[in-house]
């Protein structure tokens, strides 16, 4: 008799873990999960979410609606989309969900470009960190 590997809870395996990219750098959380059924009525995870939209979305009430709307106002553009990730980079779950893809080549969040210009960058000495 041959044993299945328990089902994958996305919400207790996937959701709120940092995503790492092959160097070891962190990339961000999973803040949502897309989904796709197919037409055999199969659900699948299409991408991995990352942002606070994505995840003001998921907490969804009045707080999320302010973390979600924070977000849009910071969005640099309107073609601007939360950190997408399609789920056939997922190289594996752990304690962390590691991808195949390098940070550098991923869209740096609106919020964190924004703390880095108008907070990060005035601090005395923060150009010597690295």
């Amino acid at each position: 008799m041959s044993s299945l590997p328990e089902p994958l809870r996305l919400h207790f395996h996937i959701l709120d873990r940092q995503i790492i990219d092959p160097n070891g750098a962190p990339v961000g959380k999973v803040d949502d999960i897309l989904l796709e059924q197919d037409d055999d009525g199969k659900v699948r995870v299409v991408a991995l979410l990352s942002g606070l939209e994505p995840l003001g979305q998921r907490i969804g009430g009045v707080f999320g609606r302010t973390i979600a709307g924070a977000a849009r106002r910071l969005q640099p553009s309107d073609e601007y989309r939360p950190l997408h990730i399609p789920f056939e980079f997922v190289t594996s779950i752990d304690s962390a969900v590691n991808i195949g893809l390098d940070a550098d080549t991923l869209a740096t969040p609106p919020l964190e470009e924004w703390l880095n210009t108008h907070l990060i960058e005035r601090i005395p000495g923060a150009g010597d960190a690295g």
